[in-house]
This record gives C-alpha cells, sequence and structure tokens, in this order.
C-alpha cells in the first residue's frame, strides 16, 4: 500500500487547485518506484477524487512521459517475491517538472535524470565576495 502523508497530500492537492495557472510548473512532490525495475512516476498534482496523479511517467522503456496515472492502480500492482510499488520517502527537490521531464527525455529515464539533477542541485553556488570592512571594526 502507498501511504500519502497528510503533509503530501495538502502538498499535491493545492497543486491542483493552481493547475489552471499559466506559470504553473511545481516541482514533483511523490517519487513512486518500482524495488526490482526501472518504473518510476514523479506526482506533482492529485486531483479531486484522491486518485489521479499528475506527473511524469518512466516504464523503463526510454522514453519518459507527462500525465495522469491513477494511484490506486499504481498500489495494486504485485510484483515478484512479494514485493510492490514503493514510495521514496526520502525523496526531495526544488527542480520543477518541466526540467524535469525534458532532462529525463534526453536521458531517457527517471533515474538517469536524477542522478544529473542532483548534481546540479547539490553542486555548491557561487562564493559571495566578502567585505573588506567586516570584522576590522571600520
Amino acid at each position: 500500500m502507498i501511504v500519502l502523508t497528510p503533509e503530501l497530500h495538502a502538498a499535491l492537492r493545492r497543486n491542483a487547485e493552481r493547475s489552471a495557472e499559466t506559470d504553473h510548473d511545481p516541482a514533483p512532490v511523490v517519487k513512486l518506484f518500482s524495488p526490482i525495475g526501472a518504473a518510476t512516476w514523479l506526482a506533482t498534482e492529485l486531483l479531486d477524487d484522491g486518485d489521479t496523479l499528475f506527473g511524469l511517467a518512466d516504464l523503463g522503456f526510454g522514453c519518459p512521459e507527462l500525465g495522469y496515472f491513477s494511484l490506486g492502480e499504481i498500489a495494486r500492482l504485485h510484483l515478484p517475491f512479494g514485493l510492490t510499488i514503493e514510495r521514496d520517502i526520502g525523496f526531495s527537490t526544488s527542480t520543477s517538472l518541466s526540467v524535469w521531464a525534458d532532462t529525463a527525455r534526453r536521458a531517457g529515464s527517471i533515474r538517469e535524470a536524477q542522478s544529473i539533477l542532483w548534481r546540479i542541485e547539490s553542486a555548491p553556488g557561487p562564493e559571495l565576495p566578502t567585505d573588506p570592512e567586516e570584522g576590522n571594526g571600520g
């Protein structure tokens, strides 16, 4: 069973409510994945029905795409050895869905895009110039 915490549920619903705005391009809120395969989903929105998610889907065929998918259908997938689709509890990103989608399409998968984007997100920013007057009593 895939559990969305109240915080995740609220964030997904807020994004869905803002979806009509022209500048709406939120970062993914939830990552779902197969523990034994390449299938991965990044969700940004949850519709009123409480089941339909919008985001980036990658079933492992080299062509991630944006669209709608059912949380219930994903949760009901039965994998070998009694495994199921899981939620990545450590997933967090500030990168917008459009950048994820473009990077995943170019790289061929969400997993490869994650590797690329997390290197960029974790890269140190430029150092700010120091004030020569600071610290000398001036």
